[in-house]
């Protein structure tokens, strides 16, 4: 783990445009003890610095075993992820990290895998799904559901027909709204939930994207009888110091920074309900 407020210095090593607003980045430490002794579990996220323009915080998306380098893909949104978009290999930034709790990897061994992931914010499933394939042994059958808002939206189209390829897994596209070209579904996730087949007892969701999606999916899945304490959102809020001192993050008595992003529903069940919390 690098230091809690200090960034150190990272190098970027590969760098890939995904859409017109998303790119990914690979980095590294300029320093081999630093790189050596970076650790981070799958759904955590580091804080990416630019001198001068300050920084934000990016989910990792590569896999915890490998130690080279470390994966973020990143939506220009604002100046710093812009000015993020313009790096190229050889550009230095700062990275302090890694932050927040992950998703409950182990804890969903023997189980079989809902994933249910909408909008553009799918970075943190994308990671969850890579890890479990190079892991297939350890889960059950893994269900795979992708919504987005437009057609035009959908990233990473050859990894969706990567993973049809894997034995036991089945993957659903969805969008709000199609075009005459998309070959998929068009509405929303939940449509999905007929027809697939899981054991609500044995089973793990993991849940990534718009609040209004996720409230959507939560209560599809009570419905199949899923336990809360089985249902896990990833979060994302305005976080600024990742420590949880600043207060940007907090949502109900939780900080997004420090006691997630991951939470169970059971955690943030009382404040869902409440759009603007």
């Amino acid at each position: 783990m690098t230091s809690a407020l200090v960034p150190f210095e990272a190098e970027v090593v590969g760098c890939k445009d995904e859409t017109p607003d998303m790119f990914s980045l690979q980095l590294r430490f300029t320093d081999p003890e630093v790189q050596a002794a970076y650790r981070f579990s799958m759904g955590q996220f580091n804080m990416l610095y630019l001198p001068g323009m300050g920084e934000v915080p990016i989910s990792i998306v590569s896999d915890p075993d490998e130690r080279e380098m470390i994966d973020h893909t990143i939506r220009k949104v604002g100046s710093v992820t812009r000015n993020l978009g313009e790096l190229r290999v050889g550009d230095r930034l700062g990275l302090r990290g890694p932050y927040g709790r992950g998703w409950p990897t182990e804890e969903a061994e023997g189980t079989d895998l809902v994933i249910v992931t909408g909008g553009l914010g799918c970075a943190p499933s994308v990671s969850l799904i890579e890890y479990v394939l190079h892991r297939r042994g350890r889960y059950g059958r893994m269900h795979i559901i992708q919504g987005v808002k437009h057609s035009n939206d959908l990233i990473w189209r050859e990894r969706y027909d990567a993973w049809r390829q894997h034995p036991d897994v089945e993957v659903y596209l969805t969008a709000d709204t199609g075009d005459t070209l998309w070959p998929w579904h068009v509405g929303p996730v939940t449509q999905f939930f007929d027809r697939i087949d899981f054991d609500p007892a044995r089973c793990s969701v993991f849940i990534c994207g718009p609040e209004g999606m996720m409230r959507a999916v939560i209560k599809a899945m009570r419905q199949r009888q899923v336990p809360e304490e089985r249902i896990w959102l990833s979060m994302e809020r305005n976080m600024h110091c990742a420590i949880g001192s600043c207060g940007r993050c907090q949502l109900g008595p939780k900080f997004v920074c420090r006691d997630g992003p991951v939470f169970t529903c059971r955690e943030l069940a009382p404040y869902l309900t409440h759009r603007g919390v």
